[in-house]
Protein backbone atom coordinates (compact mmCIF):
# COMPACT_ATOMS: atom_id res chain seq x y z
CA UNK A 1 0.00 0.00 0.00
CA UNK A 2 1.34 3.17 -0.89
CA UNK A 3 1.42 6.18 0.83
CA UNK A 4 -1.24 7.97 -0.56
CA UNK A 5 -3.46 4.93 0.01
CA UNK A 6 -2.77 4.91 3.59
CA UNK A 7 -3.55 8.29 4.16
CA UNK A 8 -6.58 7.91 2.46
CA UNK A 9 -7.39 5.20 4.67
CA UNK A 10 -6.53 6.81 7.48
CA UNK A 11 -8.61 9.54 7.04
CA UNK A 12 -11.54 8.00 6.42
CA UNK A 13 -11.20 5.60 9.33
CA UNK A 14 -10.98 9.02 11.75
CA UNK A 15 -14.05 10.36 9.61
CA UNK A 16 -15.97 7.30 10.54
CA UNK A 17 -17.27 7.65 13.96
CA UNK A 18 -17.90 11.58 12.70
CA UNK A 19 -20.44 10.34 10.57
CA UNK A 20 -22.28 8.03 12.77
CA UNK A 21 -22.62 10.07 15.50
CA UNK A 22 -25.86 11.93 14.36
CA UNK A 23 -27.74 14.48 15.82
CA UNK A 24 -30.77 13.30 18.11
CA UNK A 25 -33.19 12.63 17.02
CA UNK A 26 -32.91 10.87 13.25
CA UNK A 27 -35.79 8.59 13.33
CA UNK A 28 -39.21 8.23 14.82
CA UNK A 29 -39.35 8.09 18.82
CA UNK A 30 -41.99 6.18 20.88
CA UNK A 31 -44.03 7.18 24.51
CA UNK A 32 -44.01 3.49 25.83
CA UNK A 33 -47.45 3.77 28.39
CA UNK A 34 -48.40 0.62 29.76
CA UNK A 35 -52.18 1.50 30.76
CA UNK A 36 -54.72 2.03 28.21
CA UNK A 37 -55.90 5.21 26.57
CA UNK A 38 -57.64 7.66 27.96
CA UNK A 39 -55.89 8.27 31.71
CA UNK A 40 -53.91 11.39 32.59
CA UNK A 41 -50.50 9.59 31.61
CA UNK A 42 -52.12 9.31 28.50
CA UNK A 43 -53.14 12.59 27.83
CA UNK A 44 -50.00 14.37 29.26
CA UNK A 45 -47.96 11.86 27.05
CA UNK A 46 -49.75 12.49 23.94
CA UNK A 47 -48.98 16.25 24.77
CA UNK A 48 -45.50 15.48 25.02
CA UNK A 49 -45.34 13.29 21.51
CA UNK A 50 -47.40 16.43 19.91
CA UNK A 51 -45.19 19.06 21.18
CA UNK A 52 -41.40 16.21 20.22
CA UNK A 53 -42.83 16.38 17.12
CA UNK A 54 -43.14 19.71 16.56
CA UNK A 55 -40.02 20.89 17.94
CA UNK A 56 -37.31 17.93 16.14
CA UNK A 57 -39.75 17.51 12.74
CA UNK A 58 -39.52 13.47 13.95
CA UNK A 59 -42.57 11.20 14.48
CA UNK A 60 -43.34 11.13 17.60
CA UNK A 61 -46.18 7.98 18.47
CA UNK A 62 -47.77 7.02 21.76
CA UNK A 63 -47.65 3.30 22.09
CA UNK A 64 -50.48 1.81 24.86
CA UNK A 65 -49.11 -1.41 26.55
CA UNK A 66 -51.62 -2.56 28.61
CA UNK A 67 -50.46 -5.46 31.31
CA UNK A 68 -53.48 -7.66 31.12
CA UNK A 69 -53.54 -7.93 34.96
CA UNK A 70 -49.61 -7.37 35.14
CA UNK A 71 -50.23 -3.78 36.04
CA UNK A 72 -47.51 -1.72 34.23
CA UNK A 73 -44.93 -4.20 34.03
CA UNK A 74 -44.92 -6.08 30.82
CA UNK A 75 -44.95 -2.56 29.28
CA UNK A 76 -41.89 -1.66 31.19
CA UNK A 77 -39.91 -4.89 30.02
CA UNK A 78 -40.79 -3.77 26.22
CA UNK A 79 -39.15 -0.89 27.15
CA UNK A 80 -36.00 -2.23 29.03
CA UNK A 81 -35.82 -4.35 26.20
CA UNK A 82 -35.05 -1.38 23.17
CA UNK A 83 -32.17 0.21 22.47
CA UNK A 84 -31.12 2.86 24.82
CA UNK A 85 -30.73 5.32 22.30
CA UNK A 86 -33.38 7.40 23.49
CA UNK A 87 -36.03 6.47 20.90
CA UNK A 88 -37.60 4.34 23.00
CA UNK A 89 -39.64 6.51 26.29
CA UNK A 90 -41.34 4.83 28.81
CA UNK A 91 -44.26 6.75 30.76
CA UNK A 92 -44.29 5.42 33.72
CA UNK A 93 -46.38 5.41 37.08
CA UNK A 94 -44.31 5.42 40.60
CA UNK A 95 -44.62 1.21 40.77
CA UNK A 96 -42.15 1.19 37.84
CA UNK A 97 -39.16 2.00 39.68
CA UNK A 98 -40.45 1.53 43.00
CA UNK A 99 -41.51 -2.44 42.83
CA UNK A 100 -40.36 -3.57 39.05
CA UNK A 101 -37.16 -4.44 40.61
CA UNK A 102 -38.97 -6.33 42.99
CA UNK A 103 -41.45 -8.32 41.60
CA UNK A 104 -38.58 -11.80 40.04
CA UNK A 105 -39.36 -10.21 35.86
CA UNK A 106 -35.21 -10.29 34.98
CA UNK A 107 -35.32 -7.10 32.71
CA UNK A 108 -36.47 -5.01 35.57
CA UNK A 109 -34.27 -6.33 37.84
CA UNK A 110 -32.06 -4.72 38.44
CA UNK A 111 -33.97 -1.31 37.68
CA UNK A 112 -32.79 -0.47 33.96
CA UNK A 113 -34.05 3.20 34.32
CA UNK A 114 -33.30 6.53 34.88
CA UNK A 115 -35.96 9.35 35.21
CA UNK A 116 -36.10 12.50 32.65
CA UNK A 117 -38.88 13.82 35.05
CA UNK A 118 -41.74 13.78 36.53
CA UNK A 119 -44.75 15.18 35.48
CA UNK A 120 -48.03 14.50 37.38
CA UNK A 121 -49.55 13.35 40.48
CA UNK A 122 -52.54 11.52 40.56
CA UNK A 123 -56.03 12.06 41.99
CA UNK A 124 -56.18 8.63 43.01
CA UNK A 125 -59.74 7.35 45.01
CA UNK A 126 -60.89 4.86 46.88
CA UNK A 127 -64.27 4.46 45.30
CA UNK A 128 -68.00 2.74 45.63
CA UNK A 129 -71.20 2.38 43.65
CA UNK A 130 -73.84 5.14 45.14
CA UNK A 131 -75.80 2.90 46.85
CA UNK A 132 -73.40 0.50 48.72
CA UNK A 133 -74.76 0.51 52.11
CA UNK A 134 -71.49 2.47 53.59
CA UNK A 135 -69.97 5.87 52.80
CA UNK A 136 -66.59 5.53 55.07
CA UNK A 137 -63.60 3.68 55.45
CA UNK A 138 -64.83 2.88 59.25
CA UNK A 139 -68.72 1.90 57.63
CA UNK A 140 -66.79 -0.35 55.41
CA UNK A 141 -64.76 -1.62 57.51
CA UNK A 142 -68.04 -2.63 59.76
CA UNK A 143 -69.81 -3.86 56.81
CA UNK A 144 -66.75 -6.04 55.76
CA UNK A 145 -66.48 -8.25 58.63
CA UNK A 146 -70.02 -9.23 58.35
CA UNK A 147 -70.07 -9.36 54.96
CA UNK A 148 -68.23 -10.53 51.12
CA UNK A 149 -66.52 -7.09 49.26
CA UNK A 150 -64.40 -7.54 46.59
CA UNK A 151 -61.74 -5.03 45.73
CA UNK A 152 -60.89 -4.06 42.33
CA UNK A 153 -57.47 -2.84 41.55
CA UNK A 154 -54.34 -2.33 38.97
CA UNK A 155 -52.27 -4.89 40.20
CA UNK A 156 -51.32 -6.26 43.83
CA UNK A 157 -47.94 -4.93 44.31
CA UNK A 158 -48.59 -1.55 43.25
CA UNK A 159 -48.78 1.26 45.87
CA UNK A 160 -51.94 2.13 45.59
CA UNK A 161 -52.92 -1.15 46.11
CA UNK A 162 -50.78 -1.65 49.17
CA UNK A 163 -51.96 1.07 50.63
CA UNK A 164 -55.49 -0.25 50.92
CA UNK A 165 -54.49 -3.44 52.03
CA UNK A 166 -52.84 -1.42 54.59
CA UNK A 167 -56.14 0.54 55.09
CA UNK A 168 -57.77 -3.31 55.45
CA UNK A 169 -55.47 -4.12 58.08
CA UNK A 170 -55.54 -1.38 60.23
CA UNK A 171 -59.24 -1.31 60.47
CA UNK A 172 -59.40 -4.57 61.07
CA UNK A 173 -60.98 -6.54 57.83
CA UNK A 174 -60.09 -8.18 55.00
CA UNK A 175 -61.49 -8.23 51.57
CA UNK A 176 -63.35 -11.12 50.22
CA UNK A 177 -61.87 -11.12 46.52
CA UNK A 178 -59.72 -8.95 44.77
CA UNK A 179 -58.35 -8.99 41.58
CA UNK A 180 -56.48 -7.01 39.04
CA UNK A 181 -57.90 -4.90 36.13
CA UNK A 182 -56.29 -2.97 33.25
CA UNK A 183 -59.21 -0.31 33.76
CA UNK A 184 -61.52 0.48 36.53
CA UNK A 185 -64.06 3.15 35.83
CA UNK A 186 -67.63 3.82 36.10
CA UNK A 187 -68.69 0.61 33.99
CA UNK A 188 -66.79 -1.48 37.06
CA UNK A 189 -68.85 -0.34 39.51
CA UNK A 190 -72.10 -0.35 37.50
CA UNK A 191 -71.67 -3.98 36.68
CA UNK A 192 -70.63 -5.14 40.08
CA UNK A 193 -67.17 -6.59 39.00
CA UNK A 194 -66.28 -5.00 42.12
CA UNK A 195 -67.70 -3.58 45.17
CA UNK A 196 -65.20 -1.51 45.87
CA UNK A 197 -62.05 0.03 43.47
CA UNK A 198 -58.39 1.87 43.56
CA UNK A 199 -58.35 4.40 40.94
CA UNK A 200 -57.51 7.56 39.44
CA UNK A 201 -60.58 10.10 39.39
CA UNK A 202 -60.29 10.56 36.02
CA UNK A 203 -61.42 7.19 35.50
CA UNK A 204 -64.99 7.98 37.57
CA UNK A 205 -65.08 11.32 36.35
CA UNK A 206 -68.16 10.88 34.25
CA UNK A 207 -70.25 9.11 36.86
CA UNK A 208 -68.31 11.52 40.07
CA UNK A 209 -71.92 12.48 40.90
CA UNK A 210 -73.29 9.15 41.19
CA UNK A 211 -70.60 7.32 42.94
CA UNK A 212 -69.13 7.12 46.46
CA UNK A 213 -65.68 8.00 47.31
CA UNK A 214 -64.48 6.62 50.80
CA UNK A 215 -60.73 8.46 50.74
CA UNK A 216 -58.02 9.59 48.46
CA UNK A 217 -54.78 8.65 48.02
CA UNK A 218 -52.33 11.24 48.14
CA UNK A 219 -50.83 14.01 50.48
CA UNK A 220 -53.96 16.67 49.73
CA UNK A 221 -57.25 16.59 49.53
CA UNK A 222 -59.07 16.26 46.02
CA UNK A 223 -60.58 19.61 45.53
CA UNK A 224 -63.26 17.48 43.17
CA UNK A 225 -64.03 15.65 46.34
CA UNK A 226 -63.41 17.85 49.41
CA UNK A 227 -65.19 15.63 51.86
CA UNK A 228 -63.24 12.41 51.10
CA UNK A 229 -60.74 12.58 53.54
CA UNK A 230 -57.12 11.30 52.22
CA UNK A 231 -56.11 7.68 53.65
CA UNK A 232 -53.02 9.75 55.33
CA UNK A 233 -55.46 11.84 57.79
CA UNK A 234 -56.24 8.70 59.16
CA UNK A 235 -53.01 6.52 59.04
CA UNK A 236 -50.72 9.35 58.68
CA UNK A 237 -48.26 6.26 57.58
CA UNK A 238 -49.42 5.58 54.15
CA UNK A 239 -49.69 9.23 53.36
CA UNK A 240 -48.10 8.75 49.51
CA UNK A 241 -48.87 10.03 46.65
CA UNK A 242 -49.05 8.47 42.95
CA UNK A 243 -47.40 9.96 39.82
CA UNK A 244 -45.96 9.58 36.93
CA UNK A 245 -43.01 10.35 35.21
CA UNK A 246 -40.64 9.56 31.61
CA UNK A 247 -38.18 7.12 31.93
CA UNK A 248 -35.55 5.46 29.65
CA UNK A 249 -32.58 2.97 30.06
CA UNK A 250 -29.18 4.65 32.20
CA UNK A 251 -26.75 4.37 29.17
CA UNK A 252 -28.85 7.12 26.94
CA UNK A 253 -27.05 9.35 25.90
CA UNK A 254 -27.41 12.77 28.25
CA UNK A 255 -27.81 14.72 24.67
CA UNK A 256 -31.13 12.69 23.92
CA UNK A 257 -32.62 13.24 28.12
CA UNK A 258 -32.02 17.09 27.33
CA UNK A 259 -33.85 17.09 24.07
CA UNK A 260 -36.85 14.76 25.70
CA UNK A 261 -37.12 16.96 29.03
CA UNK A 262 -36.92 20.38 27.56
CA UNK A 263 -40.07 19.48 25.66
CA UNK A 264 -41.83 17.74 28.13
CA UNK A 265 -40.71 21.14 31.06
CA UNK A 266 -42.81 23.49 28.11
CA UNK A 267 -45.72 20.94 27.92
CA UNK A 268 -46.42 20.86 31.64
CA UNK A 269 -46.16 25.05 32.07
CA UNK A 270 -48.61 25.35 28.73
CA UNK A 271 -52.53 26.69 29.13
CA UNK A 272 -53.67 23.43 28.24
CA UNK A 273 -51.87 21.86 30.95
CA UNK A 274 -53.58 24.39 33.21
CA UNK A 275 -56.73 23.53 32.04
CA UNK A 276 -56.10 19.95 32.66
CA UNK A 277 -55.19 19.95 36.21
CA UNK A 278 -57.79 22.41 36.79
CA UNK A 279 -60.94 20.30 35.21
CA UNK A 280 -59.18 17.18 37.12
CA UNK A 281 -57.92 18.11 39.87
CA UNK A 282 -54.50 16.71 39.33
CA UNK A 283 -51.32 18.12 40.08
CA UNK A 284 -49.17 18.92 36.92
CA UNK A 285 -46.09 20.06 36.74
CA UNK A 286 -42.28 19.43 36.25
CA UNK A 287 -39.60 17.72 38.58
CA UNK A 288 -36.18 17.40 36.96
CA UNK A 289 -34.09 14.16 36.99
CA UNK A 290 -32.74 15.31 39.72
CA UNK A 291 -35.16 15.81 42.18
CA UNK A 292 -37.04 12.72 40.67
CA UNK A 293 -34.20 10.91 41.54
CA UNK A 294 -34.31 12.24 45.47
CA UNK A 295 -38.62 11.59 45.04
CA UNK A 296 -38.22 7.93 44.23
CA UNK A 297 -35.79 7.87 47.23
CA UNK A 298 -38.07 9.14 49.40
CA UNK A 299 -40.86 6.79 48.35
CA UNK A 300 -38.58 3.96 48.51
CA UNK A 301 -38.57 4.72 52.39
CA UNK A 302 -42.40 5.00 52.49
CA UNK A 303 -43.05 1.60 50.65
CA UNK A 304 -40.99 0.07 53.32
CA UNK A 305 -43.09 1.89 56.09
CA UNK A 306 -46.11 0.37 54.27
CA UNK A 307 -44.46 -3.25 54.04
CA UNK A 308 -43.93 -3.46 58.12
CA UNK A 309 -47.87 -2.45 58.51
CA UNK A 310 -48.28 -5.34 56.26
CA UNK A 311 -45.82 -7.64 57.68
CA UNK A 312 -43.84 -8.45 54.88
Amino acid sequence: MNNLARLTLATALAAAPLAAQAEYPEKPVEFIIPFPPGDLEDILTRMIADEFQKEYGVAAAVVNKPGGGGGPFPGAVEVANAAADGYTIGSFVSDVPLSGPDIGIPALSPNPFEPIGIFVTYPFVLATSGDAPYSTLDELADYAKENEVALGHFGAMLTPTQITFAVAKAKGFDFAYEAAFDALDCNSLASGDVDVMNTTLQQVFPCLDDIKVLASIGSERIPLTPDAPTVGEMIPELDLALWNGLFVKADVPQEARDKIATVAEKVMASDAAKKLAADTGALIYWQDAAESKAQIEADHKARAEIGKLLDE
